[in-house]
């Protein structure tokens, strides 16, 4: 057929940009690619097709050729179509593009953004207020029960919770989740009313009523099973999996919920360990004293009377002391410690022993080694910034540099951090496009763009230029320029102090907003220094690449003849060799007391 692997006369208006964009990039860069892309056929009828490319390579290891198989597998998506729909949509993979949009929508003024901190804060509002359904529901199954002797000290506050979750649905539900825009999968903000009616109704509608439901006031009419059925609740919390993304970058956050959900696992493992306790009590009418619960009561000297009911009254530890030995003994499991001291004694309780060491086992994998991850990622700066000195002290060490050098090395790289934090904005931002790197370098290097000697320079001119501009430092008693070097750049100072010595005299003095250079021409590009120029504090200066200054002119020539005549002006000393400097005269130093109170003065 004479057509790319990538099948582009088969894309349509469903085919998915992302994969799209995927598949170029797996073919540019010679890699395997493997997915499911909706393709059309000449007759404009939609199928899924199943793609696989593998690069083949010869001896040499280069890529001669791409082997591509395709696979249709529209019979399989429309049997699952509204299975994975529902679960896709509610627990399905992040959007293509983050959702916080910074461009701004038109939208309607009855349409709420998913992002807005209004939004934010009431769905964490109505999370906290799902962990403390998740803490509290099996805690009250498990321990509480139907028991009439025995009164929740909750009570207030679950009705609090409850009254929340009814303001939740009625305004929530019924007012914000109908109007409130949503990502769609292809990345885009939706903002008509109709379709986000249809994905909250498809999503997380039912969930949601079903938890919103009265359930303590049901049991204030005595109905039994209310704590069972409060337990749809714990359903929200399938969310917090679809915040995590959004807060990933916090690491904070991300580890405060970790241990969350681990505590709260725990605490879950705890009530099931009580009620297998219980059961075995209760089941063994023979040789019920062998279990858990009546060894922690021996122990205790609160012993369990016979066979009598286990939350009798005067009957084996309280209810407290019984939580606590669970939660002990489930947490000591989690974590792989167990001392022994609550021990699993019937079939039953080994049995759940090993499920508990199974999923400390996993839980170690996922909670843990993320946790591990996200310290690493917190101390990353901490940790590059001493791999980076103790590399720098190996290099002196070896090459046996002289103390003097080797302490304006410690300083300069000790300054340089401490401004940038280590930071390599050129490696930083050559990722991103041309115009989009011109602009973040147009507002980093601004100061010196809003010179008077650029006025005249139009929007495209000032861009190219931006992208030649580069952040330097020095240090104390630094040179920034040497007498004959040859020039390589014009430097503009952001901060500090500087000084203009020729023949250990003092020519001028430099601060903030001083622009140190020569008068440039088209023809001559060689440019001798004249004088030397040394820092006498920290100094921050923006540098323009002289080589790149005159490859800029040469693209916009109309330019350069203004920036030519006007450079001459704006100069605060003129470095050319040759050249009889005007500076003002109050820059103007002529003998080495002056100099010697000057550099005093900036030492103190």
């Amino acid at each position: 057929m004479q057509k790319s692997c990538a099948c582009k006369f088969l894309y349509g208006p469903e085919t998915s940009e992302s994969i799209i964009l995927s598949i170029d990039e797996a073919l540019e860069e010679r890699k395997e690619f493997k997915d499911e892309i909706m393709f059309y056929t000449k007759t404009a009828a939609l199928f899924w097709c199943l793609l696989d490319i593998v690069p083949i390579k010869n001896e040499k290891g280069d890529v001669v050729l791409f082997l591509a198989s395709f696979k249709d597998i529209t019979d399989t998506k429309d049997i699952n179509l509204f299975f994975s729909c529902l679960v896709q949509n509610m627990f399905g993979d992040p959007p293509a593009l983050p959702e916080y949009k910074v461009a701004d929508a038109k939208k309607s003024k009855f349409i709420l953004l998913h992002y807005s901190t209004f939004k934010a804060g009431w769905d964490w509002l109505i999370l906290l207020a799902t962990f403390y359904v998740a803490v509290t529901v099996p805690y009250n199954v498990c321990f509480i029960g139907d028991d009439d002797d025995l009164t929740r000290s909750t009570t207030v506050s679950d009705i609090g919770v409850e009254i929340l979750f009814i303001i939740d649905n009625i305004v929530s539900n019924i007012i914000f989740n109908f109007r409130t825009t949503f990502v769609s999968k292809s990345g885009q903000v939706i903002f008509n009313a109709r379709q986000i009616c249809i994905h909250y109704l498809t999503t997380w509608f039912i969930i949601d009523l079903v938890a919103a439901l009265p359930f303590d006031l049901l049991y204030a009419v005595k109905v039994s099973v209310v704590h069972l059925l409060k337990t749809v609740r714990l359903l929200r919390l399938l969310r917090l999996l679809q915040k995590m993304d959004r807060y990933s970058q916090h690491s904070t956050v991300v580890l405060t919920l970790l241990m969350s959900m681990f505590a709260l696992l725990a605490h879950w493992m705890a009530c099931i360990w009580y009620i297998i306790g219980k059961m075995e009590m209760e089941a063994n009418a023979y040789n019920w004293d062998i279990g858990w619960l009546h060894e922690l009561g021996k122990r205790l000297e609160s012993p369990y009377g016979g066979m009598v009911e286990v939350n009798a009254t005067g009957s084996g530890p309280s209810i407290r002391s019984v939580y606590i030995a669970s939660l002990y003994f489930t947490l000591s499991s989690l974590t792989s410690v167990g001392f022994g001291n609550v021990s699993a004694n019937t079939d039953a309780e080994k049995i759940f022993s090993v499920c508990i060491m199974l999923i400390g086992a996993l839980m170690h994998a996922l909670v843990f080694g993320n946790v591990t991850a996200i310290i690493q990622r917190m101390y990353s700066r901490w940790s590059q910034y001493h791999t980076r000195t103790k590399d720098l002290k190996d290099f002196i060490r070896v090459h046996h540099l002289p103390q003097s050098l080797k302490q304006r090395m410690l300083e300069y790289f000790q300054t340089t951090w401490s401004v940038n934090n280590g930071i390599d904005c050129n490696e930083l931002l050559k990722d991103f496009p041309d115009e989009l790197r011109s602009d973040i370098t147009m507002h980093l290097n601004k100061e010196i763009l809003e010179l008077s000697l650029f006025a005249s320079a139009s929007r495209g001119c000032l861009r190219s230029l931006s992208l030649h501009i580069k952040t330097s430092f020095c240090t104390p008693g630094e040179y920034l320029l040497r007498q004959g070097d040859a020039l390589q750049a014009i430097f503009f100072v952001c901060s500090g102090s500087m000084e203009v010595l020729k023949d250990e005299m003092v020519l001028a003095i430099l601060g903030k907003g001083d622009l140190i250079g020569a008068n440039l021409s088209l023809d001559n590009r060689v440019i001798k220094t004249n004088a030397d120029v040394k820092a006498l504090t920290y100094c921050d200066l923006q540098c323009i690449n002289l080589k790149g200054l005159y490859e800029v002119l040469d693209l916009y020539p109309e330019y350069s003849h203004h920036f030519v005549q006007d450079i001459q002006r704006d100069l605060t000393y003129n470095l050319r060799e040759g050249h009889e400097a005007h500076v003002s005269a109050s820059k103007l130093w002529g003998f080495h007391g002056e100099k010697r109170k000057m550099q005093e003065r900036f030492c103190l």
